[in-house]
């Protein structure tokens, strides 16, 4: 496959992969453009609710070939694996919008009467989720035309326990197939089979997380594009102690990083069957 160049914009870095697998880390941002942050409350300028450190954690994904996408700008500013028109994720339960207005913990991201109005939710989505969107579309479109069929990792970490969000204490590692829906049968056996086959860490299949947007949508086992979420305990690969600024734990990142890396290498290696 021929060299392809780095798509690197004001909004997302693309680096391309000679594989059919693209790694989505759609929450990895920290940027908040100055012109949002005095509605912001100081608390919201630290970020919490990042998912942190993942882009040095999946480093490895490029050496296998697989594509990387991610976002210059913070979850808070806008949210890029809820749906353009806003529609909760999980219905029924407490979730955070396409702009969010509240932490993980509940309490408000914005100062009182600055949160953002329709206008400027309009204005966030064409400024920064169209982009990131079009480019997702594009490259799986890319990957599914070169390969035959595009398989797509959401890579996704947060704190275990978040009572606003879910009662207990989340399983380690939460990987999501909408159900089913979102790939291929044996795509997700095998995948589950991974998990299953270690002890190291606590894992589920569509337990609370069962995938956002982005595997909800693209997502599409019948046109051969196949997408999986993966949520991961903050706890497996760093210090989530709270109140402190949340740094990578190098004994335990190199715990977590042969089931990703094994979990990864399925996503490549995998090939759609003939019944499928």
């Amino acid at each position: 496959m021929p060299h392809l160049d780095t798509t690197d914009t004001d909004t997302f870095t693309l680096l391309p992969g000679r594989t059919p697998l693209l790694v989505s880390l759609p929450h990895i941002g920290t940027f908040i453009p100055e012109a949002l942050r005095p509605a912001c409350t100081e608390r919201a300028l630290a970020v919490e609710d990042t998912d942190w450190h993942l882009g040095a954690l999946y480093d490895f994904a490029r050496e296998m070939g697989a594509g990387l996408l991610m976002p210059r700008c913070s979850r808070y500013v806008i949210d890029l694996n809820r749906p353009p028109e806003n529609t909760p994720m999980y219905p029924g339960a407490n979730n955070t919008e396409l702009c969010p207005t509240r932490f993980f913990s509940g309490e408000p991201l914005y100062r009182d009467g600055c949160a953002p109005d329709a206008t400027e939710i309009e204005r966030r989505r064409a400024v920064y989720w169209q982009p990131y969107h079009d480019a997702l579309a594009a490259e799986l479109a890319r990957l599914r035309a070169a390969h035959g069929h595009a398989v797509l990792f959401d890579g996704h970490s947060i704190r275990a326990e978040l009572p606003w969000l879910f009662e207990g204490r989340l399983p380690d590692l939460n990987l999501g197939t909408a159900s089913g829906t979102s790939c291929a049968p044996s795509l997700r056996a095998a995948l589950s089979g991974v998990l299953a086959e270690q002890s190291a860490f606590t894992q589920v299949v569509d337990g609370r997380f069962k995938g956002g947007h982005i595997t909800r949508h693209y997502g599409q086992p019948a046109a051969q594009v196949h997408a999986v979420q993966l949520e991961m305990g903050w706890h497996c690969y760093m210090d989530d102690t709270p109140g402190t600024p949340p740094a990578i734990d190098p004994a335990r990142a190199a715990r977590v990083q042969p089931v990703l890396r094994a979990l990864l290498q399925t996503l490549r290696d995998w090939t759609p069957g003939a019944a499928e």
